[in-house]
């Protein structure tokens, strides 16, 4: 049953199912990447991508910058594959995807996973390494959602279900944001013509990159918020928000990082939402 001060969700999302594991998970998922999200506007950065460069830098390293190292490529491997296991395999475990919107869940799952790993392999260029224990973090964080969400879904099944249905309007977000995702990926990685050797930055051009620093980040939020919709289940929605606070911070990060390394960085662009934020 809903709480009275939840009972407007109810038009939109299954009810919040009887388990506490599901629920626990629900708050932990979305309080802990919304604290992430306050860390990278903090200055704490997780150490990935352009920011292993700033954190292995500092006296103090955060965000898991000590011990063993990984090159950058083999660490968003580790990060991104247990995921992607977990949603195939889940087509494999007796009662675990049943109906039109788990299999849709789990194969949409599965798909962002799979363009994850082919981009790790294929597009994305690599100019630094990656803490280990990172990398489990992140790894930890995408195969612990992906299993709770699809599981949250199997929850669901005899559940009244939301008056309004969201299903193929979530199906059709979800494929404007793996689109846009990868699109703007492919941007990123043409500004190293000398592939993984190449390891200077430079500020991106084309595409929404014309007005926000992140867009690839504006469709991985679109995405995740695709997958909230074709659940509607309560723990999906958290996790999109979660996602959504998370990549908020690191945005604003990267957005300043890019106006203390180059001058002629231009000061209309915004961090994420064209013109807005």
């Amino acid at each position: 049953m809903w709480p009275s001060f939840l009972l407007p969700a109810a038009a939109v999302l299954y009810p919040p199912p009887a388990s506490a594991f599901v629920t626990a998970t629900s708050v932990l998922s979305f309080a802990s990447l919304a604290s992430a999200g306050l860390s990278e506007l903090r200055g704490e950065h997780m150490a990935y991508s352009k920011f292993w460069h700033v954190v292995s830098g500092q006296q103090k390293p955060s965000a898991g910058a000590g011990g063993a190292l990984l090159p950058g490529r083999d660490g968003m491997l580790v990060a991104y594959a247990p995921a992607l296991v977990a949603a195939v395999a889940s087509f494999a475990v007796p009662g675990a995807v049943e109906g039109l919107r788990a299999q849709i869940l789990a194969a949409a799952l599965a798909v962002h996973f799979l363009k994850r790993v082919l981009e790790v392999l294929f597009i994305h260029r690599y100019s630094g390494n990656m803490p280990l224990n990172t990398a489990l973090t992140i790894s930890s964080s995408y195969l612990l959602s992906t299993i709770t969400m699809i599981y949250a879904q199997h929850l669901a099944i005899g559940l009244p279900d939301p008056p309004t249905d969201l299903l193929y309007p979530g199906v059709l977000l979800f494929g404007v944001g793996i689109a846009g995702n990868f699109y703007h990926h492919y941007l990123l990685s043409q500004l190293r013509k000398g592939g993984d050797e190449d390891k200077g930055y430079k500020i991106p051009k084309g595409g929404l990159f014309e007005l926000v620093t992140c867009p690839h980040y504006l469709f991985e939020i679109t995405g995740f918020f695709g997958f909230a919709m074709i659940s509607q289940t309560v723990y999906a929605l958290a996790m999109a928000s979660g996602t959504a606070g998370y990549l908020v911070g690191r945005s604003f990060a990267t957005r300043r990082w890019y106006k203390s390394k180059f001058e002629e960085f231009p000061t209309t662009i915004k961090a994420l939402v064209p013109y807005i934020l």
